[in-house]
């Protein structure tokens, strides 16, 4: 793994960012077509509001090759929120997942946020599993129909 390297997120990163998630939202979870369009949205408002004092978002690749992401954006003054945790399925089990989320909550404490927020999806175990190891709560589950399938929405948090 010393070979993967963090980097903050650039937008060109944008075009890459939104078809991953499109293609294995879709392919792993069913998801239809509304959802690269969120993911679009989301990035485009990062690229235009984001205060680099406060938010970041990082990309993880090897030898050029994009492996994930993490963001770290403003829900509020006293809130963090963690977004857009992706790892490409090759990247998975190597220990990258612990990698970005260490990353992201120790910028998030470094930036003066009392807590982090995030919201995903019960299907997630992995995730969902990370999340916990870590100290996170699960604070909401509920069930809900979004990006044409059923889903079960959990929202977690933590203090830092």
């Amino acid at each position: 793994m010393d070979d993967i390297n963090l980097r903050p997120f650039r937008p060109d990163d944008t075009a890459w960012l939104v078809e991953r998630h499109g293609t294995l939202y879709g392919r792993d979870e069913g998801f239809d077509e509304t959802f690269a369009p969120l993911v679009a949205r989301i990035l485009e408002d990062f690229i235009a509001n984001s205060n680099s004092e406060r938010e970041c978002g990082w990309i993880a690749e090897r030898a050029g090759k994009r492996l994930g992401s993490i963001f770290c954006v403003t829900q509020d003054n006293h809130t963090a929120k963690l977004r857009l945790f992706l790892l490409v399925p090759e990247a998975r089990g190597l220990g990258l997942g612990k990698r970005l989320l260490t990353t992201c909550m120790g910028f998030a404490r470094g930036a003066g946020y009392r807590e982090m927020a995030l919201w995903t999806h019960e299907s997630h175990a992995a995730a969902c599993g990370l999340y916990r190891s870590f100290g996170w709560r699960l604070t909401d589950s509920k069930p809900v129909h979004s990006f044409g399938v059923d889903l079960v929405e959990q929202s977690w948090r933590i203090r830092l």
